[in-house]
């Protein structure tokens, strides 16, 4: 068989081209797309931020900043101030205090005085001042020509004795002889029922000392009772000592120290008598002026310099001050009071013609009485009318 016989045999695998020119149609014309979804939104242009908001943001934060880091630097160099006055007051009182115990007892005073005007409350300052001027008071007798020391009259009686003894004399409130008794058995017998006399130490010292300071005028020795107290309370330990007694040390305390400061500087004197009156106003030394008194006469020479310094508003402000306790000491204040009111406050003159003047109250304030001028007389002769 021929070849061309043979391939007429084979079937034809030639495809027929059913896409002529080989191109697909295209089914969207003119190359545009149509949008599928009608009425659709347009894209919306976002806002930009306003510059000048960011700006002020900015500036905000910088000045809180600013104020924040101002105030932080200000508060530690009020905390260093404080730490270096905190420190010399420290060393006013260390010096003082060695002066104490070389017994320069002048040098002592100027170096705690300057410590109280400071600071009233620094720690310590009050119960060395106070002790200092105890001292002070305490003068040496001269001894002129030496004397034989008579010993006491030893006690024979038992420790029972002199035990019970005391024991009595602390029920009938003698605490001058239950101390007699006790510093008796103490001396005899040292180890005889120790925590029971030391009880009764501190009972007769804790009550001679409070007798000393709350009573009456012509026998209060605040000096005394201060001792008293501080002697109980080595008994007890420090700062055990009942809060009665605690707060009447206190007082004393600065009941004398406002005295030291008398005659000298009556500002500190007025603000150390101020805290007595909070607790215990009617407090006095052995000159029966109160504590409320010599606050209010304290308060009356303030306002006597500030009116020598001109200083009338303030002198006028001292004197209402001193007129809200009810004292005879404010009598003799009321014409300054007036006069100093008068040029702090001029009074004005009312539609009517009349004047407020200022008049000061006992056991009050100043008040202002009007005063009407005086109306003419009538006279129809001169034109006047008559009602």
């Amino acid at each position: 068989m021929s070849d061309s016989e043979l391939n007429d045999t084979q079937p034809n695998n030639t495809v027929p081209d059913t896409q002529p020119n080989n191109a697909l149609p295209d089914t969207q014309p003119n190359d545009v797309l149509h949008d599928t979804q009608p009425g659709s939104p347009l894209a919306v242009k976002k806002k930009k931020f306003p510059s000048w908001l960011v700006a002020l943001c900015v500036l905000v934060l910088i000045v809180i900043g600013a104020l924040g880091g101002y105030s932080s630097g200000m508060g530690q160099r009020y905390a260093a101030q404080d730490t270096v006055v905190s420190g010399q007051l420290d060393e006013q009182f260390q010096l003082g205090t060695q002066a104490v115990q070389a017994g320069n007892y002048e040098l002592a005073l100027q170096y705690f005085k300057g410590v109280l005007v400071a600071d009233s409350n620094f720690p310590g300052i009050q119960a060395a001042y106070t002790d200092l001027l105890l001292r002070m008071q305490v003068t040496p007798t001269p001894v002129f020509s030496p004397t034989p020391l008579v010993s006491p009259t030893p006690d024979l009686r038992g420790a029972e004795d002199i035990y019970n003894t005391a024991l009595q004399l602390l029920n009938t409130s003698d605490w001058d002889g239950a101390l007699t008794n006790l510093d008796s058995l103490r001396k005899s017998n040292p180890t005889y029922r120790t925590a029971d006399v030391d009880g009764m130490y501190y009972m007769a010292l804790r009550q001679r000392g409070v007798a000393k300071i709350a009573t009456a005028c012509q026998d209060v020795n605040l000096e005394g009772g201060i001792y008293d107290l501080t002697l109980a309370e080595q008994f007890v330990g420090a700062g055990n000592l009942d809060a009665y007694s605690e707060s009447l040390r206190t007082y004393a305390r600065l009941y004398i120290i406002g005295s030291s400061f008398w005659d000298q500087d009556w500002l500190q004197a007025q603000n150390f008598y101020a805290q007595v009156m909070t607790g215990y106003p009617n407090m006095s030394d052995s000159s029966c002026q109160t504590a409320t008194s010599r606050w209010v006469e304290a308060t009356l020479k303030v306002a006597g310099q500030l009116v020598a310094s001109g200083d009338n508003c303030g002198a006028s402000d001292q004197y209402a001050t001193a007129f809200s306790v009810n004292d005879p000491l404010n009598a003799t204040a009321y014409p300054t009071a007036t006069q100093v009111e008068n040029k702090c406050h001029p009074p004005s003159s009312g539609g009517g013609g009349g004047t407020t003047t200022p008049t000061a109250t006992p056991g009050g304030t100043l008040t202002e009485t009007p005063t009407q001028e005086a109306s003419p007389t009538c006279d129809s002769s001169s034109g006047t009318p008559c009602p």
